[in-house]
């Protein structure tokens, strides 16, 4: 590895090393810190609630491994719009749920099960935010990431709007990714290590047709896709032609499929040339991320420990605390709007 690339990964390790101290240390901070290690346990009004998530998570994923990939997007989507306040859950002719950038999302189902379980054994005290942030963390872990540090109290936003939605579309350059990510209060470590989460699920042709018969309207396919790949994608992608035509789904990383594991092999893809969708394939043109790119599908443990810490930068995001927002009953409604 070259003298720059070991300078980099020094300080990868460095933050890594510090978030395992800030984890150790967690139960003892005292405010600023907004949310706590162990919240519902500290304060004593649901010492179980980690637990209970848990255990609905394991009987949904031991069925259906797929809502690994919906929680991540559901997450995602939630905090990197107005911050982690569970306002994605929200139902409405206008909520968040109906931009068109969230289109398929899914998982609602698995947390509206959590919600009910921990209703009837501490009402009114585990919001919303929480439930989503401790359920994408299990569900990722019995994918194969590694289990963070989700830290508690957040509190249920008040309203959600369409409007709201900036989430970018997945055809853009990683300049305008990190620039994106940057605005979050996220870094290069962070766009490169979260996009590393479409090692599972699936999307749209929609998104890639353009990658594969008219890239930026040249009508060809994209330079930086291998050409035994587009042959690929072509069989399961066929041009767009008309209007109603479907839309079929294909796995953002084949060689995980439907086991919806993580894997190195998305980062491999990439080297490879062979990432579905263009911002993923666009990290290999940006000096850092085409480093850190190389050191993940080098040693997949970098790879885990990265996952961790970027995941609970990303769901510290905004959060509402105190008295801000509400604990909703129903992640569908506010407490009002019953």
């Amino acid at each position: 590895m070259r003298r720059e690339n070991l300078a980099f990964f020094s300080l990868l390790a460095l933050a890594l090393s510090l978030c395992l101290r800030y984890v150790d240390a967690a139960s003892s901070l005292q405010p600023p810190v907004k949310l706590m290690w162990h919240y519902y346990k500290h304060h004593n009004t649901c010492d179980e609630a980690e637990v209970y998530v848990r255990h609905e998570v394991e009987k949904f994923w031991k069925k259906d491994q797929s809502i690994t990939p919906k929680l991540l997007r559901l997450v995602y989507s939630d905090c990197m719009v107005n911050g982690c306040d569970a306002s994605i859950l929200l139902d409405g002719p206008n909520s968040e749920k109906k931009a068109p950038q969230n289109r398929g999302l899914g998982g609602f189902v698995i947390i509206d099960k959590i919600k009910t379980v921990l209703e009837n054994r501490c009402p009114g005290v585990v919001s919303c935010a929480d439930i989503l942030n401790l359920a994408t963390r299990d569900a990722v872990h019995m994918a194969g990431a590694p289990s963070y540090p989700v830290f508690t109290g957040r509190r249920d936003g008040m309203s959600s709007s369409a409007a709201s939605v900036d989430l970018p579309s997945p055809s853009i350059s990683w300049e305008q990714a990190l620039s994106y990510f940057r605005s979050k209060g996220l870094d290069v470590l962070d766009l490169a290590t979260l996009l590393g989460a479409h090692s599972v699920g699936r999307t749209h042709c929609s998104y890639v047709v353009d990658r594969l018969y008219n890239f930026n309207g040249t009508g060809k396919p994209d330079p930086s896709m291998g050409a035994s790949f587009v042959t690929e994608m072509k069989k399961l992608c066929p041009q767009r032609l008309q209007k109603g035509q479907s839309d079929p789904l294909v796995f953002l990383d084949p060689e995980s499929g439907s086991n919806y594991k993580f894997t190195q092999s998305y980062y491999s893809r990439i080297q490879s040339h062979k990432a579905v969708l263009e911002v993923d394939q666009q990290l290999i043109f940006g000096n850092d991320t085409a480093q850190i790119t190389d050191e993940f599908a080098a040693g997949f443990e970098d790879f885990r420990k990265s996952f961790a810490l970027s995941m609970s930068r990303m769901g510290n995001i905004n959060v509402l605390t105190g008295n801000q927002g509400e604990i909703h009953q129903n992640c569908r409604i506010t407490n009002k709007g019953k």
